[in-house]
This record gives C-alpha cells, structure tokens and sequence, in this order.
C-alpha cells in the first residue's frame, strides 16, 4: 500500500506541477494508477461510466443557472442599489459605513454563489466609495476579503452543490445548514469592525448626515429588486415550493428582469454572460469528473481505508483531527484554490470526519469555510486577485489587511468543532417538520 500512496503523490505532484489542467491532471493520475497496480482494469471504460454519471446527475443541474445568475447580477446595477438602500440605515451605528462591505456581501451571497462574483460585485461600488470617504484604506479592502467569501457559506452555493453531488448528500440540507454559521460569520466580521472603530475613530472618518427614518424607509426602495429576487430564490426552496435546481431557474428569470427594468442587460450583454457561465460550468465539470473517476480509482486500491485506518491508529480526539485538518487545508490553500482542493482531498478526508462522529452535512460545511480561508491565503487566494484589480494596491497589502479576518474565519472553523450544533440545528429542525 505504502507504493500506490507514494505513487499517488507523485503522478499528482508531476501531472499538476507541469501546469496541466487540475481536471486532465486527476483524470492522468487515476489512469496511470490503474495501469501500474491494477493494469486488467478497464480505464477508459471506467472513465466514461464516471464521466456520465457525474455529469448527467440532476442535482448538478442547479449549479450552471445559479453560474448564470451571478454573471447576469454582475451586470446590474445591484451593487450601486445596495449601497443606497443601506448606507442610511448604517451611518450612525458603530463602526458606521464600513458595514457596508459585510451586510452587503451578505445580501449578495443570498442570490449569487459564488466568492468572486460577490467580491467584485459588492466591492465595485463600495471600495471606492468608503475610501472617497476617508474610511481606512486597509479596513475595507481587509472586510472586502472576508466578507466576500460569504458567496460560498451563504446559500445558494456553488461549492455545495459540487460537494453534495461527490458526497451523495441532500443540496437542500447543505443549503440549510449554511445559514446560521454564515449569519454568524458576517456579524462576527461586523462585531471586529465595529471594536476597531470604537478604539480608533479616525479609521471610518466623519458621520454623515442625519437622515430622518422616513428617508430611511424610502432608500429601502433601491433594495426592494434583490429583496424579491432572495425572496424567490431562497425563499421558494425553504418553503418547499421548488428544489434547487427550480429555485435557480427562477432566479436566472428575475434576474433578467432586473437588469432589463434598471436598461443595464441587452441581448449582447445576456449572450456575453451564458457564453462566460458555459466556460466556467465547462471548467467545473471537468474537474469534478476527473476528481470522481480519482476518488473511484482509489476505493477500488483501498487507498481511503489504509490512510483512514493510519490516521485513526494515532487516537486523536475528534477535535484534534478537525485541527490537523485545519491546518492540513491551510497549507493547501497557499498553492491551491478552492474547488482543486476540495475535489483532490474529499476522498480521503471525508471518511476520517465521518469516522470521527461529524456527520457529512458537518463537513461539507467545514470544507466551505476552509475554502473560503483558500481565498484569502496567499499567493491563489482568488478574493485577493480581485480587490487588486478593484482597487490597484499591492498584493502584499491586500493580504495583511485580510488577515484579521483570516484569523476569525479560522477561530469559527474550531467554534463549529466544539459546537457542531450550530451547524445540525436549522436542518434537524427542517427535518423534524
């Protein structure tokens, strides 16, 4: 076994290392694993098997609308109707505007899926915004970085989707089990905000101007197309009026209509967005193939269940394993993004979790938010790339300015470990009615 584990690393290191694809590069290590250990195995014909099912998979159908979604909402007006629906409500509490970069990557997130887009959607407008204002430079490109992975917590989540389909587990509880821990997360991020604010005013500059609450109520107006558009997204799958995959359909159609009804979304502009969402669900799904036909490669050579049993042989405590594992992902974070990483570990990590009393709606959870430390951990982290593209600073400066929320996000990850309820309530509850 200890020859197929150290032959496993090395076709990965090689195939990768070279620049390959991360799809073609699985793809290659799982064939060349076959052909060395088990060569009277049938490789392609075990690929195409594993080709189709992934692919013709009705869960995953969700994932290219809600792809679409997001590229069609980046070309709204959203993000500027966001900004003037709450900065009234925020000019006056602690830490005053520069919730905005929170409170809106977290509406956001609601409807979009994705990091990136949430980032550069929510950061477009209010990066330079806050900064005109003389908020500090660093505060809100560091919120930006935090708060811009909520896209992937936050449901409708594309990474949950992917993890759903390779786990074999409900999208709808995933999607479930998200909320608490990502309204926890975005009012932790606001809470250090809030504290920096109050210790050193001079970072959120001056207050604004007084608005009376009838001004407020009529700025709410600009927030009233993506309140609908979450209400129909999300609220029709809670409600159990539509599955993932309708709800996602019905969002793309209220999208279109808003970018329509705001004249920012013409029929070049809906073209440009499917033809960029087909890339991207292209990209996606040959990475989730070649991370299938790996993970099935493997069972057949036992690999997960020699790695798991060593790992247990070592009688750390359940904690201690979420720990190790933490630190685990980190360090692939630093060479890796998000999706390669959750689609190259999840066979051998998810039977450790599983053997170790979390159950998979637990860690499917966990891996989302460890991606979402990938976002922001140098030199991939995705987020960073697109705040140095909004904003033109270094991305050294970028980076230290995320770490504080760096450092939250990954004291969360070892709160939800002591506590696993906060992530099985809302779905234990949904399950009980």
């Amino acid at each position: 076994m200890g020859k197929i584990v150290f032959s496993l690393f090395g076709l990965m290191a090689l195939l990768l290392g070279s620049g390959l694809w991360i799809g073609l590069g699985l793809i290659g290590t799982g064939a060349g694993l076959i052909e060395i250990f088990r060569p009277s195995m049938p490789a392609l014909k075990l690929l195409s098997q594993q080709a189709w099912n992934t692919l013709v998979s009705t869960e995953l159908l969700a994932l290219p609308l809600f792809i679409l979604m997001a590229e069609v909402l980046f070309r709204t007006r959203i993000s500027e109707a966001l900004f003037t629906g709450l900065s009234p409500w925020l000019g006056h509490v602690p830490g005053r505007l520069s919730h905005m970069t929170v409170l809106g990557c977290t509406m956001f997130a609601s409807v979009c899926g994705s990091s990136a887009a949430t980032t550069a959607t929510v950061g477009r407008i209010t990066a330079k915004e806050l900064i005109s204002r003389g908020y500090n430079r660093d505060l809100v490109t560091g919120s930006l970085a935090g708060a811009g992975t909520l896209g992937f917590l936050i449901p409708p989540s594309t990474i949950m989707i992917i993890y759903g389909v390779m786990a074999e587990e409900s999208i709808l509880k995933l999607f479930i089990a998200g909320i608490v821990p990502g309204l926890m997360l975005a009012a932790s991020y606001m809470g250090y905000l809030a504290i920096r604010a109050w210790l050193n005013p001079s970072l959120v500059g001056a207050p604004p101007p007084k608005t009376t609450f009838w001004e407020k109520l009529v700025a709410l107006k600009d927030l009233g197309p993506l309140l609908l558009l979450i209400l129909g997204v999300i609220g029709s799958m809670y409600g159990g009026i539509a599955s993932p995959t309708e709800a996602a359909a019905v969002g793309v159609s209220f999208a279109i209509l808003i970018g329509v009804m705001q004249r920012t979304l013409d029929l070049r502009g809906l073209l440009t967005a499917a033809r960029q969402a087909a890339e991207n669900c292209a990209m996606i799904g040959l990475i989730m193939i070649g991370a299938i036909y790996l993970s099935t490669t493997l069972g057949y050579l036992g690999v997960p269940r020699y790695i798991a049993a060593e790992i247990q042989s070592w009688g750390m405590s359940p904690f201690l394993l979420i720990v190790v594992l933490l630190i685990f992902y980190i360090i692939l974070g630093t060479v890796m993004e998000g999706l390669g990483i959750i689609v190259m570990t999840l066979p051998i990590t998810l039977p450790l979790a599983t053997a170790a009393g979390y159950d998979k709606i637990w860690f499917g959870i966990f891996l989302v938010i460890v991606v979402e430390l990938a976002q922001i951990t140098p030199p991939v982290g995705f987020n960073l790339t697109v705040i140095q593209r909004l904003t033109g600073d270094s991305m050294g400066r970028i980076t230290r300015a995320a770490m504080p929320f760096f450092y939250i996000t990954a004291a969360f990850v070892l709160l939800i470990a002591l506590f696993p309820g906060i992530v099985s309530f809302l779905p234990d509850m949904m399950s009980r009615r």
